[in-house]
């Protein structure tokens, strides 16, 4: 399954038989409260009952992902660190070595081709953050490889389009 995560209304971009688009800024999606009642209460399900609960799962589950997201001061922007902290559920309390680092046991978390095309910021410092952030990210999401686009917000829907059919068509 091949899913498409923004942050923004995108347009003329919607769900296809190639990919599932999904629009974080036309949901409700509620921080994490860090109970860890998605590790003792109720494994693998977050007890927060709002659209993240369908969300999480296809990021678990998909091949292939592209991230739309702002960069705000070198990290994501609210909407899409908020999935990314709701995420919790699709790993386990316990921890393995990882690339000679400790990391979380998977669920079910399929290995992964990541795109995080992030936009909202010139400066190269904030890149630079933004780098390392998704590095240190790409470990939990068992993503197998990943690319970053840094663009314009006017730039976003030509390069989603154009990504979209290099990569899924």
């Amino acid at each position: 399954m091949n899913l498409l995560l923004t942050d923004k209304t995108l347009h003329e971009i919607r769900t296809t038989d190639v990919y599932t688009c999904i629009d974080l800024s036309q949901m409700k999606i509620s921080s994490c409260m860090g109970c860890f009642g998605c590790w003792i209460k109720t494994p693998g399900k977050c007890v927060i009952r709002d659209d993240a609960i369908s969300v999480y799962p296809l990021i678990a589950q998909a091949d292939s992902v592209i991230y739309v997201t702002r960069i705000v001061y070198g990290s994501y922007d609210i909407p899409m660190k908020t999935i990314h902290e709701r995420t919790i559920p699709v790993q386990q309390a316990f921890i393995r070595i990882h690339h000679n680092e400790t990391h979380h046991v998977q669920r079910t978390v399929l290995p992964k081709k990541a795109l995080i095309i992030a936009y909202g910021s010139t400066d190269s410092e904030e890149h630079d953050t933004f780098r390392a952030l998704v590095a240190r990210n790409s470990h939990n999401m068992q993503f197998t490889a990943y690319d970053i686009i840094f663009c314009s917000e006017e730039q976003i829907d030509t390069i989603v389009a154009e990504e979209i059919q290099k990569r899924w068509n």
